[in-house]
């Protein structure tokens, strides 16, 4: 066998077995992916675009520390954040909502200020390791499996309870009486309308849910992935869960897949560098790939084709229907 043929299999075994061993991280780093995309999902099936999703991790991200380690809980500082990314949405659906204003502006402006909040309420706790940590949960069995255990099951609660999300979501979403309702909203607001179904409840709730989902995926970040404060360590996450929205195709299942293989490259940036992959390369592509998407999506015939919501970023007024 030529010498250049050994070290091209050379070369290929060793990428496929760091790809492989950096599954767990893969899956870590796409656990906020995963929680802020199953938010948006729901909030753009209801209709209402929301581009505020950087602001309101990253306000999750800084009040779910600082509750943590003020309170010594992580689980407050997961509610707390979770409560604090909902009333930035409820700032959100108020705006595009009721006011009618151009949801692009809207969510824009609501990332200016959870950014800006954020520096200002984090400054108190920078350089402060994280005392209330969530630690790995011991899945009887599973968790000592060799290999398979090791990639799989030495996880905290929080991965697990995003991987759950996935299939409870789903099944609501396509399943249910309620679910039907809101995909109704986000296709067709007037129809849904006449036939009873308070339009402005439904898109309130859903942005709202969808704002608590980002702002756990914001915690997720300062209290379990890095347990601790540092300013901007959203670093663009909300703007790619806008484009892992798309890509999923505004499906929860397909959200999984998505928040991985973005995790995924997150991870492999560093990890592949020692073969001579340059790791700026490996850390443009997410931002890459979120531009390609979002400039795909932008014809109203590929909306259609890929599964867009028909209503997606059109205000609805009961008295113009």
């Amino acid at each position: 066998m030529p010498d250049f043929v050994a070290g091209l299999l050379e070369n290929l075994l060793t990428i496929l077995v760091t790809v492989v061993l950096a599954i767990p991280a893969a899956i870590r780093a796409g656990t906020p992916l995963l929680y802020g995309t199953l938010g948006e999902v729901y909030a753009e099936r209801s209709g209402i675009l929301n581009l505020g999703m950087e602001g309101m991790m990253i306000m999750g991200a800084v009040s779910g520390f600082a509750a943590a380690q003020t309170t010594g809980s992580a689980a407050l500082g997961i509610l707390t954040a979770a409560l604090v990314g909902g009333l930035f949405a409820l700032i959100h659906a108020f705006a595009s909502i009721t006011l009618r204003v151009n949801q692009v502006v809207s969510g824009l402006a609501l990332t200016m200020l959870g950014l800006g909040i954020s520096s200002l309420m984090g400054k108190q706790f920078v350089g402060q390791p994280l005392a209330a940590r969530l630690q790995p949960l011991e899945i009887p069995v599973l968790s000592n499996l060799p290999i398979v255990g090791e990639l799989f099951f030495q996880f905290d609660l929080m991965v697990y309870l995003s991987i759950v999300l996935v299939p409870v979501l789903w099944f609501f979403l396509y399943k249910t009486r309620l679910g039907i309702t809101l995909r109704s909203v986000g296709e067709n607001p007037a129809a849904a309308d006449a036939l009873g179904v308070d339009v402005t409840f439904v898109r309130y709730a859903a942005v709202v849910f969808g704002g608590m989902m980002a702002g756990i995926g914001g915690s997720y970040l300062s209290i379990s992935y890095a347990p601790a404060w540092i300013e901007g360590m959203t670093a663009g996450a909300g703007w790619i869960v806008v484009a892992l929205t798309i890509f999923a195709m505004w499906d929860p299942s397909r959200a999984l897949l998505g928040a991985y293989l973005f995790g995924g490259v997150r991870v492999l940036q560093f990890r592949l560098q020692p073969l001579g992959i340059s790791p700026n390369l490996l850390n443009m592509l997410p931002y890459l790939l979120t531009i390609l998407v979002l400039w795909l999506s932008s014809d109203q015939a590929a909306k259609r084709r890929i599964g867009a919501p028909a209503a997606l970023m059109t205000a609805y007024a009961r008295e113009e229907r």
